[in-house]
């Protein structure tokens, strides 16, 4: 075949190609200035921004909103009664409870006990004591298993219990854990425990993906235990870095009992169903524990929800809000949408305080939310960014009695593209632990003044404003 033929032929593929991206992203119903965005790269880069497009652009995630099992509905119901309906509730909580409720299909419920852990080390000392007395089950879903001290320890001790006779499931990103010690998986399938990786780098499977990732941390003990918020497994999450000279994350992690562990029970049945295609029965039906009050809307939210449930959720929150919004997170990149809530917010007169990472672990995402940073500095939002290390909490406090703890990012990726995991709780004890916990780290941060904001030099402003305008793609 000539030259002249080949050459015709890749531009008649190119040209078909761009066609189909165009017309993928033309179909897309959210997210206009990221659709243009696109719709500008693939006809300004033939063939290559389309195929840009297909790996990293459109979230398609078709998967059942509810895996069915046996007790679904009965546990759902369980659940309903045990949430307080009727119930004599703030305006504000009863909304968000519902919005979590819609989007989610998962009810919320009542006589939960949470507990904030704030501490790394202390956190990983404590769920790693509760795997150990782990007695009939463990259920396990992260991001990130490293391979590192923490990693390693974390993935013995499922071998052991899977060696004891647990049902030991193990669910991992295929990107963030990338470098998960094989040797230590054999051992895992060997002792009788399962492992399965989420969206596999691999285009010839049925199911894969580049953007699409797994951000969900969660276990699940006995059926009675659960833990989930922000912190993945490794030693910088574990607050053991130091002992190879890195730097420890900063985190925030949530110890919950109660009817709550049912629902995410539920949630982790799904994502291995869906990894596996092998159903998952449920039959957690957790009482409520006595002297605890706490209600908890599980949020689960990913590119399978035609709403995003926390996107939806942080803005209900911050647009309800009546006294004050604390916002904690380490990547702060809002949507337009995201940022005129906070605005308008301050505006009202809410005190809307803002606690970002003084030196991110990555540099792009620290640009672009210096700029955003210094927009909300001028419209009278508080910017703390914190200074003694990587702060890596994702936690938003509202008023007095209301607050989000998971693992979504105050960004873009979080809200469109990651499956993410958090916990709506309403309970004031609680309000007021996480409260001290910001309070206490605010006194470790340094504030951005107006005066920051306002008269940074061109060149830094010139960079990051550049770099914000990648902010849909980071």
């Amino acid at each position: 075949m000539s030259f002249e033929r080949l050459t015709t032929l890749a531009v008649v593929g190119a040209a078909l190609l761009d066609l189909w991206a165009l017309s993928r992203a033309v179909l897309r119903e959210r997210g206009v200035e990221r659709t243009l965005a696109w719709i500008f790269g693939i006809l300004a880069f033939p063939g290559v921004g389309a195929l840009a497009y297909f790996a990293f652009a459109s979230p398609s995630i078709r998967r059942a909103r509810r895996r069915k099992t046996i007790t679904a509905t009965a546990a759902r119901a369980a659940m309903r009664r045990l949430s307080g309906e009727g119930a004599e509730l703030p305006s504000t909580a009863t909304t968000l409870l519902t919005a979590a409720a819609t989007t989610t299909g998962l009810q919320p419920s009542g006589g939960n006990r949470v507990e904030l852990l704030a501490e790394s080390e202390s956190a990983f000392e404590r769920m790693e004591g509760a795997l150990r007395d782990a007695k009939k089950r463990i259920w396990s879903e992260y991001y990130i298993v490293k391979n590192d001290a923490t990693g390693h320890g974390f993935l013995d001790i499922l071998t052991r219990k899977a060696r004891e006779g647990l049902e030991v499931f193990l669910l991992y990103d295929a990107v963030g854990s990338m470098g998960l010690d094989p040797a230590r998986l054999l051992a895992l399938h060997e002792a009788g425990g399962k492992s399965v990786c989420f969206l596999p780098l691999n285009p010839l499977r049925k199911r894969w993906s580049l953007h699409l990732r797994n951000h969900r941390k969660l276990i699940l003990i006995d059926d009675s235990l659960a833990f989930t918020g922000g912190m993945n497994v490794g030693d910088e999450y574990a607050g053991r870095a130091r002992r190879g000279g890195k730097r420890n994350f900063h985190d925030t992690h949530l110890e919950l009992e109660g009817p709550a562990v049912g629902a995410l029970a539920q949630v982790f049945a799904e994502d291995w169903a869906y990894a596996t295609d092998s159903p998952l029965e449920v039959t957690v039906t957790t009482q409520a524990v006595s002297g605890s009050s706490a209600l908890v809307a599980p949020l689960p939210s990913g590119p399978d929800q035609s709403i995003n449930a926390t996107w939806l959720l942080y803005f209900s929150a911050i647009a309800g809000a009546h006294r004050r919004v604390w916002l904690t997170s380490p990547y702060f990149i809002p949507d337009e949408v995201l940022e005129m809530a906070l605005i308008s917010a301050a505006y009202r007169g809410v005190d809307v305080r803002i606690l970002v990472p003084d030196r991110s672990d990555v540099r792009l995402t620290t640009a672009a939310g210096r700029a955003y940073c210094r927009v909300m500095v001028r419209s009278g939002v508080r910017v703390y960014r914190y200074l003694p290390s990587m702060l890596h909490a994702k936690t938003l406090l509202v008023d007095d009695d209301i607050a989000i703890v998971g693992s979504a990012n105050a960004d873009m990726r979080s809200f469109r593209l990651n499956f993410e995991l958090g916990a709506l709780i309403h309970d004031r004890g609680f309000a007021i632990e996480l409260e001290k916990k910001f309070r206490a780290d605010i006194l470790e941060s340094r504030e951005m003044t107006r005066a920051m904001a306002t008269r940074t030099t061109l060149l830094p402003r010139l960079r990051d404003n550049l770099v914000r305008l990648l902010s849909a793609f980071l």
